[in-house]
């Protein structure tokens, strides 16, 4: 069977679908807390298996790797999505499912973090300018208040308008991504209300 064909083929793009899921599914924040000797972040600060949270238990260094490892999943299946030439709706969808593998890991009993590192990774290998757009949307807002779930959320929000117009065929698939995306933070959007949201604030000088 040739490339054309394989091309055309259903099968193919729900074989990465599951490719990238299983790649999701592989929980840098866990397997990074394991590696430096630190608690499970499932059981510390807000639970979240995310960059965040292994940021205020674990510090920069483990953050850091956190983060590689949470883009890079997002990254690579979109990438070979679209080496293959796949359409964008393939493409999104493909990377949809790294995802869910983030936020429903088979590897770790489905318990998973909030997916925005992923989200990221491979929103930037699908289309770069949104992600610029969606990135700039981030830092504004956590520069202005210092809270990265509500940074999260409005860039995310931005993020499916700005591909209805530059890469419809993908809106989709990532408007799916952002409703998702807001209702795993939903804990998150009861704590802004209330004000009890955990934040990065600035310290203070004398």
């Amino acid at each position: 069977m040739d490339l054309n064909t394989l091309q055309d083929a259903w099968w193919l793009t729900l074989l990465l679908c599951l490719g990238a899921y299983l790649l999701g599914s592989i929980s840098s924040a866990i397997l990074v807390c394991r590696l430096f000797g630190y608690p499970d972040p499932r059981t510390q600060g807000s639970s979240n298996p995310g960059a965040t949270n292994v940021l205020r238990i674990a510090g920069k260094p483990a953050a850091a790797l956190t983060l590689l490892g949470d883009v890079l999943k997002g990254v690579v299946p979109v990438l070979v999505a679209a080496q293959i030439g796949l359409t964008a709706t393939a493409t999104a969808l493909i990377g949809f499912c790294a995802f869910l593998g983030h936020l429903f890991p088979v590897f770790f009993q489905l318990r998973g973090g909030k997916g925005v590192a992923t989200a990221f990774g491979l929103l930037f290998a699908l289309h770069w300018p949104t992600g610029i757009v969606t990135g700039l949307t981030w830092l504004g807002v956590f520069g202005a208040t210092r809270i990265s779930s509500l940074a999260s959320m409005i860039a995310f929000i931005v993020m499916p308008v700005a591909l209805w117009f530059w890469l419809p065929g993908a809106f989709w698939p990532m408007l799916l991504l952002t409703l998702i995306l807001l209702a795993r933070h939903h804990s998150n959007i009861r704590k802004l209300v209330s004000g009890q949201e955990l934040g990065f604030r600035k310290p203070k000088s004398d």
